[in-house]
Parts: structure tokens; sequence; C-alpha cells
């Protein structure tokens, strides 16, 4: 069959693949293959990546369909590696990249130009973002393409729609990541308008200590919250990563909620982020919370498996490490909650394997991520239990209204180890320690920030983890 009618049979079908089949999956695998051949009712096409030929496995039958579609009778479709394609991406992939990097530079050059900065640090450390947090390299799937869509379209036209646009979802999923880009965006492509990108732990601190401060030298007890309140409200997008650590702190809350109405009022840009949705906020006064929900929602979910691979092969491709197929299924089914860890794991399997010197292989994977094949099944019962008995405490105790100092330590770590070595959502955390899921979420946050500071309590987590993964 000539060539030309192949591709043709082949656009035919993807017009109907791209409506059916997931967004990530036809991006990342489908749209890359390259048409070939139809022989005996069977339609080949090549692909220059490894991974597509078992990734798309599951699909085959969706695209056998799509292809007898087009062809009006029964065909079957099959992928083929191809090495001269891999080698032809990789080099077009490189190639791009040159291109993509020399152009970055020569539209930053001119942003800096004609700016007030003198310099891509100067523009950096002003705004406050990390230069790896851009759109470019997040890669979208189907727990977050919507948030993905609404944060590049408040980066196009700031302030116009979606404002102010909230942005929830569990840690290390991508907020930081969509927040940081918007700014990156804004700060490239419209370089006149002012970013402030801020944590809400340092709009906190900055209050408290501005507060602290109180009278300077010249007597104006209004000139320290003046100041402050100029820094937040002197802007064209502002963008705040976790608010809810705000949650609870009135005066914190006043502040925020004036900046809102200022920067609101004035048509300026707000984006935040939250480990949860405004509605689940408690201790919020109704009037922020309204502010917060006035725009658009967007939340993001634990990626599926194969955004998680695709993460992989992305971070595989940008370092230039050659990660097997098994290897990179194995570490996508191990690390399931979020995006963090996934790189994490990442990070430190290529620096062992280079360091050692030793191949990228499923086994030695295993005994650099301490991996046990035959690790038990943990449940939050089973840890409480495991608390109890290594504080000396009771059962019953934990889960009982008793708030003295012992029971409560026990409390708190085994509310904290629930939620980091099982898969339970803080709602069903709570019923199995009889108290309101706010409540779980509070002393999750406050064990994770005091294992930072209290060596004591780092190694009784420690071997509290030890104990419970047996």
């Amino acid at each position: 069959m000539e060539d030309e009618l192949i591709k043709q049979i082949w656009d035919e079908a993807l017009a109907i693949l791209e409506q059916t089949i997931m967004a990530t999956t036809y991006q990342t695998w489908i749209l890359p293959l390259v048409p070939h051949s139809l022989e005996d009712n069977c339609f080949c096409v090549l692909t220059g990546q490894n991974l597509a030929v078992q990734i798309l496995q599951k699909n085959q039958k969706e695209i056998s369909k799509a292809l007898s579609k087009v062809c009006k009778k029964d065909v079957y479709f099959k992928v083929i590696y191809d090495e001269n394609l891999h080698k032809q991406l990789e080099k077009d992939r490189q190639k791009a990249k040159k291109e993509e990097q020399k152009e970055f530079i020569k539209n930053l050059e001119n942003r800096i130009t004609s700016s007030k900065y003198d310099g891509l640090k100067q523009m950096q450390s002003d705004c406050k973002l990390n230069l790896k947090y851009k759109f470019d390299n997040f890669v979208v799937g189907a727990g977050n393409k919507f948030a993905y869509a609404v944060a590049v379209a408040v980066a196009k036209d700031p302030g116009k729609q979606y404002n102010p646009l909230f942005i929830y979802g569990g840690s290390g999923l991508g907020k930081t990541h969509l927040l940081q880009a918007i700014g990156h965006d804004i700060l490239f492509n419209k370089s006149k308008l002012k970013v402030k990108y801020i944590k809400a732990e340092e709009f906190i601190n900055d209050l408290v200590n501005s507060l602290a401060k109180g009278m300077d030298k010249t007597g104006d007890k209004n000139k320290k919250m003046n100041e402050f309140r100029n820094k937040y409200r002197n802007v064209d997008v502002l963008l705040v990563d976790d608010v809810q650590l705000i949650e609870g702190k009135a005066r914190t809350e006043e502040e925020m909620f004036n900046t809102f109405e200022a920067l609101h009022n004035a048509g300026k840009q707000i984006v935040f982020t939250s480990d949860r949705s405004p509605d689940k906020f408690e201790n919020t006064p109704d009037r922020l919370k309204t502010r917060f929900q006035m725009g658009l929602l967007a939340d993001i979910q634990v990626p599926d498996i194969e955004t998680r691979m695709a993460i992989l092969t992305k971070l595989s491709e940008d370092n230039n490490i050659k990660m097997p197929v098994d290897v990179i299924e194995f570490l996508a089914s191990v690390y399931n909650k979020n995006v963090r860890e996934l790189e994490g794991a990442f990070n430190t399997i290529s620096a062992y394997t280079s360091i050692n010197e030793i191949p990228i292989t499923v086994d030695n994977v295993k005994k650099i991520i301490k991996y046990n094949d035959k690790r038990k099944t943990v449940t939050v019962d089973g840890i409480i239990d495991i608390v109890a008995s290594y504080y000396n405490v009771s059962v019953e105790d934990i889960k009982s209204t008793n708030r003295g100092a012992k029971i409560a330590n026990a409390r708190q770590s085994a509310i904290y180890l629930a939620k980091e070595l099982t898969e339970e959502s803080f709602p069903f955390i709570a019923k199995c320690f009889n108290r309101k899921h706010t409540t779980i979420m509070y002393s999750h946050q406050k064990v994770k920030t005091d294992i930072t500071i209290d060596y004591h309590l780092a190694q009784d987590i420690k071997e509290l983890t030890n104990i419970i993964n047996g």
C-alpha cells in the first residue's frame, strides 16, 4: 500500500483517538508514532520510545477499533520499536532543546533590557521564583489537566478571568510548580507587570515582625505596617503558596482579607494554593472563605500510573539517563502518592548508580530504595497498636479525649505515621481516632514540623517507622 494512503488512514484514526484516549497517553505515546505498513489486516507503526510498546498494549483494542472504523474492515494494530527512529528522535530532541535554550536566552535578554532588572539572578531573586518550575516541564495528566489549563489561561491574561484562582490538592502533586510557572510566564512575557511569589508562612512571619517592631525612631507607629501592606499590595500578580497555614490566625487572616480586597478591586491577579479546598477551612471567617471561592477552584489529584511513567521518562530524557522500561514501570508502581517522592527516588537512583558505576536494573533499584518484596500490609489500627505499646499507653487512651502529655504525644505520633505510612485519607484516619479530620490534619502538620527541630521526637518516629514496616 502506498505511503500516502497509510498516512491518511493513520491521520483519520488519530482524529478518533484524540477524542477517546486519555490526553497524557495520546500526547506522549500515540502522537509520536510513525505509520509504517498495512499488510494482512495488520497496521504496523514504528516508535522510537521503548516504553510505548509496553504502555500501548492496554490501548491496543481501542486503537484497532479506530483503525477498523477508518478502513471499514477488521484491522489489527501493532507497535514496533525502531532503533534508527529512536536515534533520530533523540537527535531532533537535542536540537530542539538547544534551539529552545537559544530562544529563551534571546527573549530573556530582551525582557531584561526593557525592564527594571539588570540580570536573571536579580529578576529571580526579586520575585522569589525557582527557574525549574515552568509550564514546559510540567507533565500533564488526567489528575491535573484542568488545573494546568486554567493556570496557563491566567498567565496569558492575568486579572481578566479566573481571579482569584485557587489550586488545591495533596502534598507533592505539583501545586507549587504550577503557581511558580504562572509567575515565570508572566514575568517573561509581560515584563512590565510586577509579580510576587510568597509562601503563607513568610506572610505570617513578615506580619509578626512588622507588628513586633512597633514604633521606629521617627515615632510613626504605623510605618512598619504601612511598609508591610505596600509590599503585598503594590503588585500586579500575587502568588500565595500553602494559604491553609493562615487558618485560625485572626490577625493574619484580617491582613490577607484586606490585601485581597485591595488587589482584587484594582483588577490585579491573585493565585492561591492549598492542601485542601476553602470549604474545609473550619476556623477561617466566612468573609475570607468566600473570597477564596469567588473565582475558580481547581484541584490536583494523585497522578495515574501512565502519568507517573511519563514523568520518569521526561526526567530520564532531561538528565540524559537511560532508565529501562521495567525500572520505570516498577518505580511508577511503588511511588504512587505524589510527584515529589517519585522525583526524589529518581534522583537518588541516578546519583547512586552513577557514583558506584552500576547498571540501573530493578534488582539494583530495589536495594537502593530498600524495597522489601515481602513487606507487610500497614493499617491504621496496626499503627495505633504499635505506637500504644511503644509509648506504654493503651489503644483506648490514644482514641480517648485524654490530653495528658504522654498520651497526647503518642496520639500525635500515631496520627502522623498513619498518614505517612498508609494511603488512607484524613477523613478515614479521623474515624479510626474518633476525631474530626481537621484535628487529624493539624496533628499531622504539627509532628511534621516538630521532627525538624526535636531530635528525640525524630528518633522516635524513625524507630517506630522501622518497627511498623518490619
